[in-house]
């Protein structure tokens, strides 16, 4: 979810809750796009951060200090002269809109109580935070908005404040089934953009949600909608709207497909991968899993070229190797020629350049042999032979050749699935000591040590069952052969690069539906993770082999079950897995 204006709701919530009737302690700007407050209330202390930031913008509260400039700017030092000391009287947000409004009653020149307004705006590239005076006058932004950068709204000491648009958008908390239809008429294309593009404070996933609760195709036309539908979809942003007001949050964190999401509403058809009980946490938790992701995307850039580079090796070696397999498909016909002309060359009439035969070796069929004139039959005979027995020696070690590469490439593209799977920088230690090992990376002085955390990944089925996922082909080894037991269940997408998935036993009979979970796992972290279905092997354990020599994760096995399996592990529920194998 987009920090949109359900997002804004589930933190003002949590503001008005702690802030009200706390005093504003210190005030600081560590950042030129960055204030940061410590309130005191009772023996309570607390820390909240804004953040303009145009590619970020954020407002959480916090555990983490921060350490002042050594000399403050002038914003911050007009926001210690009108807030310092000052009693937060209330936080609001104007409808559904990206804006938190906290209103601070302070002593001005004279002696009186005022109440100032530090309103934080989260806009995108827009976003800004601005003090305002009981007047609705601005004295002065974080970022200063002149008349040559915005013809919409200037942000400039003493020019009056309001929030740009408003009257475009309907406020989900007052509009009506009329005014909600006559806005989906004004905003065609697909439901989900009419939504988005016609309610205050909603984004693609909240629109999506409302969609559905409603029963609805979010990617169908808007004027495909049938009046009921329109009714349904207004229902479903209601209940939305009450469940806002009703202040009933579920602050959660989604992971699907490799994307990483969050939202503050409940999401009826999703199952999130961690909950939190305020908004602060889930903003906090979800920006530091999503900076971690992007270190490892950064990180692993590197490796994945590499392993692109190595494989786009591998694939050209395969086709040239297929082609020279393809040239030695005509070796038996020259054993054939050879033998036939020992049994027959003596019908060879002298100076002839072919000679027409009875092939044994099919049914007696005749066969026309081509003869260099100026060779006896024998040794026209003794050239075929020589012919056969280059490609037969060219077919044996082109086999070979092709085989080593089937296999290079099978291990590199397992690899490439582990790097999209990595969460660590220790899972891309893992893969690049597999890549050490396999010669691609040359052994530096400083050792890799491949045992280094090797944590799988864990989930548990609906009926209780721990089922484990490798990230990568060492993680793959260690759970398979180390992790699993012998009569616990190996997943495995067919034919094709994927995560070894071992769902564990502990002696007990297996619901169909826990098959399907952990079938699911294998499906969902393979190569083939982008259709809808795929197919899945699965086994148990003792069947498994490894192969002596064999490269980091590769098994065997003769016997096995099938199942078509979905790729959707939205349902499945994954916990941390603190078990160093």
């Amino acid at each position: 979810m987009a920090f949109d204006g359900f997002t804004i709701a589930g933190i003002k919530q949590e503001l008005a809750g702690n802030l009200t009737d706390s005093r504003v302690m210190k005030i600081i700007q560590p950042e030129s796009d960055e204030i940061y407050i410590t309130f005191k209330k009772n023996s309570d202390t607390y820390r909240l951060l804004i953040s303009s930031n145009a590619s970020l913008p954020l407002i959480y509260l916090t555990d983490m200090k921060k350490e002042a400039p050594k000399e403050a700017p002038a914003f911050c030092m007009l926001l210690r002269k009108h807030l310092q000391n000052g009693r937060v009287i209330s936080i609001t947000q104007p409808g559904m809109e990206r804006v938190i409004d906290i209103t601070i009653e302070h002593m001005d020149e004279m002696g009186d109580m005022k109440p100032r307004h530090l309103i934080a705006e989260f806009m995108g590239k827009h976003s800004n935070i601005i003090l305002v005076n009981d007047e609705d006058v601005i004295l002065d932004a974080i970022k200063r908005v002149p008349a040559q950068v915005s013809s919409v709204r200037e942000v400039l000491p003493s020019r009056k404040y309001f929030i740009p648009g408003t009257d475009k958008k309907l406020d989900p908390y007052e509009c009506r089934l009329e005014d909600f239809n006559d806005k989906l008429k004004e905003c065609p294309g697909e439901i989900l953009k009419s939504l988005y593009m016609s309610v205050t404070g909603l984004s693609p996933m909240t629109a999506n949600e409302v969609c559905e609760r409603a029963g609805v195709d979010a990617d169908r036309a808007s004027s495909s909608l049938s009046a009921k539908e329109k009714e349904s979809l207004f229902n479903a942003l209601k209940d939305i709207i009450r469940e806002i007001t009703d202040n009933d949050f579920k602050y959660a964190i989604y992971t699907d497909d490799d994307k990483l999401e969050f939202s503050v509403i409940n999401l009826i058809n999703r199952q999130p991968s961690k909950v939190f009980d305020t908004a602060s946490r889930l903003l906090i938790e979800y920006y530091r899993k999503k900076e971690i992701k992007n270190r490892i995307n950064q990180k692993s850039a590197d490796l994945k070229k590499l392993v692109s580079n190595y494989l786009d090796r591998a694939y050209k070696k395969r086709v040239l190797q297929e082609s020279d397999l393809k040239k030695t498909e005509s070796r038996e016909k020259y054993r054939v020629y050879g033998e036939l002309l020992q049994a027959y060359g003596y019908n060879v009439q002298s100076g002839a350049d072919s000679i027409t035969v009875e092939n044994y070796y099919d049914n007696n069929n005749p066969i026309t042999i081509p003869l260099k004139k100026e060779l006896t039959p024998q040794e026209n005979a003794s050239s075929y032979f020589k012919r056969y027995n280059k490609l037969k020696r060219t077919f044996e070690a082109a086999t070979v050749q092709l085989k080593e590469t089937c296999d290079e490439i099978r291990q590199l593209e397992s690899i490439a699935e582990a790097l999209n799977f990595s969460e660590t920088e220790d899972d891309l230690s893992q893969i690049k000591s597999e890549l050490i090992d396999l010669k691609y990376i040359k052994q530096s002085s400083s050792k890799i040590n491949k045992k280094i955390l090797s944590i799988p990944l864990k989930f548990i089925s609906k009926d209780g069952f721990e089922i484990y996922v490798g990230k990568n082909n060492y993680q793959n080894e260690e759970i398979t052969f180390k992790l699993a037991s012998s009569d616990d269940w190996w997943f495995h997408a067919k034919n094709i690069p994927g995560s070894h998935v071992i769902l564990k036993t502990d002696g007990k009979e297996i619901p169909d539906s826990t098959f399907e979970e952990a079938a699911a796992l294998a499906a969902h972290f393979s190569k083939g993770k982008d259709q809808k279905k795929i197919e899945v092997d699965y086994t148990r354990k003792k069947e498994l082999k490894k192969p002596p020599g064999g490269a980091a994760g590769f098994v065997i096995y003769h016997t096995n079950y099938s199942m078509v399996a979905s790729t959707d592990i939205s349902s499945i529920r994954q916990v941390e897995n603190t078990q160093n194998i």
